[in-house]
């Protein structure tokens, strides 16, 4: 007995405390930054560019935490949109869409996208420019990487992000973004930066942290890259009849309109469904029959493109319908 209180003893005193186990994980992350140094200077990346990136890099245990800790809450849309799209909101998205009008209907021209959808993004995503995340993107993803559960995703993002430092797009010290590195007013994760940010005023950057012209552009670029119509909405709450087969009620799933109406399908207020024969939606139900059912057009899949959640593509829809149809 003597002899296994002492084991246990010994045991617990080799248990890391929080701080302890943070002291441990700064101490490999250094290694681990020197690892990426020499990785990123063998791959080309030029000494200038890296001793910049990694001037203030640091261990962030946030992003580890948050990564490993997202919250699960029990939610419905009807809960939800109140909270994503409070009065206050929807009231500041019709302000923003006025004060930059000129410049977004400029550019919803040129990329065939309606503005108050961009807007609506904006204002979903980081509240019109005013929370972008206050994290060093490149520390952000060195970290995320170095916790390793995702490490070839997050180095990918890391080796895009040294990219957009070396071609001059954002000066290191502005680069600012989400724990994950999602970055700017946009929350372009880096590859998504390279793939679709624009520089629309034309001065040699692509700063989705600072330009109105590049933000609204570069949106409005991934939207139409991901199949945009600016033909159509992004889809319409509707009823359905008690014999609905719910089991039709996926994205995939597409029809006319004609065959959702001969479904029994019908706009929330029971009237006919539009007589368009150039659309196909699906119908799609977010919580379950007894919640909100929508009739998703191909708007709607190019949202869940931007980010694949049901409620952000319900959420940005309804802040969207809510400039168009003020009260």
């Amino acid at each position: 007995m003597k002899k296994l209180i002492s084991m246990a003893l010994v045991a617990a005193a080799v248990v890391l405390t929080p701080v302890q186990v943070q002291a441990q994980d700064e101490a490999g992350f250094a290694d681990y930054v020197e690892q990426i140094k020499r990785q990123a200077l063998a791959d080309g990346y030029s000494q200038a560019t890296l001793d910049k990136a990694f001037a203030e890099a640091k261990f962030y245990q946030r992003s580890v935490s948050a990564d490993k800790n997202q919250p699960e809450f029990k939610l419905t849309l009807d809960t939800y949109l109140p909270r994503a799209v409070p009065e206050w909101k929807a009231k500041q998205a019709l302000e923003k869409y006025n004060e930059h009008k000129q410049l977004l209907e400029q550019v919803g021209k040129e990329y065939g996208v309606q503005p108050r959808f961009i807007v609506a993004l904006w204002g979903i995503e980081t509240n019109f420019g005013s929370y972008t995340g206050g994290f060093d993107v490149v520390s952000a993803l060195t970290t995320m990487a170095y916790e390793g559960r995702r490490e070839e995703f997050f180095k990918k993002q890391l080796w895009q992000a040294l990219t957009i430092i070396e071609e001059g797009h954002i000066d290191v010290e502005q680069m600012q973004g989400s724990w994950a590195g999602a970055m700017g007013q946009t929350q372009f994760m880096p590859s998504s930066f390279m793939a679709y940010a624009v520089d629309y005023d034309g001065d040699g950057r692509k700063d989705i942290w600072n330009s109105m012209g590049d933000v609204f552009a570069s949106a409005a670029n991934y939207l139409k890259n991901a199949g945009w119509r600016d033909d159509v909405t992004w889809g319409r709450q509707v009823q359905i009849p008690a014999d609905f087969d719910v089991s039709i009620a996926e994205l995939k799933n597409k029809k006319t309109l004609a065959e959702w109406q001969a479904l029994g399908v019908r706009r929330l207020d029971g009237s006919d469904l539009p007589q368009r024969s150039d659309i196909k939606a699906a119908v799609v139900m977010p919580d379950d029959e007894e919640g909100r059912v929508y009739l998703a057009y191909a708007n709607y899949d190019a949202l869940m493109r931007w980010n694949r959640s049901h409620y952000f593509v319900a959420a940005v829809g309804y802040l969207s319908d809510r400039i168009r149809f003020p009260r």
